[in-house]
């Protein structure tokens, strides 16, 4: 069982509380899940978390985001794929819940019972981090927009019921001239180019848009809103990226404490050599450093801060870049069976690695830290 003593830290209520009980229990009778079958794994995930009631909070204009790390860190720590299904149904649908209108809220109804999957087409072959730089676009023909180009490496690509895609509308250059539309996975002109594999099983694909077009009701928000639409969206759930890199973080210490406790080496088990236990408080010392800065940043924006750019970055920054840490020694303590395929540690391995790239790679978060500071007076 996973320390929970940080929950009784002042950034909680008795709901959050309640939560984890109720999201632990069903962990251990639905986690982890069978990974050989990426796709048909992850439309179950989502359909049985929404039938649990855990897909509430993914959106609506109300977005709790002590509770959405809560849930990340949780599904994290018992199954990757898990937290993963649970992430995309927030974010693919962030800008909805944020700016959408009567008729396109209809759709988080479907999300949220599991029913229909989202995801969020921001990133392309020239731009990711750079996201002033995208070449999609989305010229005006009348009442509708004509939309043509290309995205990649896109969660939930080739299986979402409903993408929001972000493409240059041109009312201004660079930033200032990006809009964001809600596509349906069946209109006409969307190709699955391509799937994509990483080294963690996720539905991965590249996009095409050729010719697509969109009524002007698509559009999400207002013309030259897509990249404020993007940094709000990023600004509730880049912090639920650290969350996750937290679960991944504490399961990789119970596993080490475990071994460490079991293992005999020199006559003595690991646990009983100093080194090993200086290994275990760094471990320890970083889960605990990383959840103050994550459950920090959740509980800044639920309090109704507008923004919180410089405390989501840093708490993703650290809990991305710390977890690493915490599971390379965590394969060191499990020597050969930390890399044998197959093992818990050998799983969180692969998982963590990319949670330092998407949403913002780490050295994009040192610029987001250090820009938000020099604009201070």
């Amino acid at each position: 069982m996973s320390d929970k003593s940080f929950l009784a830290w002042p950034f909680f209520e008795a709901r959050h509380r309640e939560l984890s009980e109720q999201l632990e229990a069903w962990c251990r009778t639905e986690l982890p899940r069978d990974h050989s079958d990426v796709d048909a794994t992850c439309i179950q995930l989502v359909r049985d978390l929404g039938e649990a009631g855990f897909l509430e909070g993914t959106a609506g204009e109300h977005i709790d985001v002590r509770s959405l790390c809560l849930i990340r860190e949780t599904l994290a720590r018992h199954d990757g794929l898990a937290d993963f299904s649970f992430a995309m149904q927030g974010l693919g649908t962030g800008a909805i819940s944020l700016y959408g209108s009567d008729e396109q809220k209809r759709w988080l109804d479907r999300t949220r019972r599991g029913e229909a999957l989202s995801a969020f087409a921001l990133s392309e072959p020239r731009s990711g981090s750079d996201v002033a730089q995208l070449d999609t676009t989305a010229e005006r023909d009348g009442d509708s927009y004509r939309l043509n180009g290309e995205k990649t490496w896109i969660s939930n690509g080739g299986i979402a019921d409903i993408y929001t895609v972000f493409a240059r509308t041109g009312e201004g250059p660079g930033a200032k001239g990006l809009s964001v539309f809600l596509v349906p996975a069946d209109t006409p002109g969307l190709e699955i180019r391509e799937r994509l594999e990483s080294v963690a099983p996720h539905p991965l694909a590249r996009l095409g848009f050729n010719d697509m077009v969109l009524p002007a009701s698509a559009l999400i928000g207002k013309p030259g809103q897509g990249f404020r639409i993007a940094m709000s969206v990023l600004d509730v759930f880049r912090s639920t990226v650290g969350a996750a890199a937290l679960g991944f973080a504490r399961r990789a210490l119970e596993e080490s404490l475990s071994r460490s406790r079991s293992r005999e080496l020199f006559g003595a088990t690991l646990s009983d050599l100093q080194m090993v236990q200086g290994h275990l408080a760094d471990m320890a010392l970083n889960v605990d450093a990383a959840a103050l800065l994550v459950y920090r940043a959740a509980w800044t924006k639920d309090q109704g801060a507008e923004r919180v750019t410089r405390e989501a970055a840093m708490a993703k920054l650290f809990a991305t870049d710390q977890a690493q840490q915490v599971i390379d020694q965590a394969v060191q303590l499990h020597g050969g069976d930390g890399v044998r395929k197959g093992h818990i540690i050998e799983s969180l391995y692969r998982e963590i690695r990319a949670l330092r790239i998407y949403e913002g790679a780490s050295d994009v978060q040192k610029v987001v830290i250090a820009r938000s500071m020099l604009a201070e007076e």
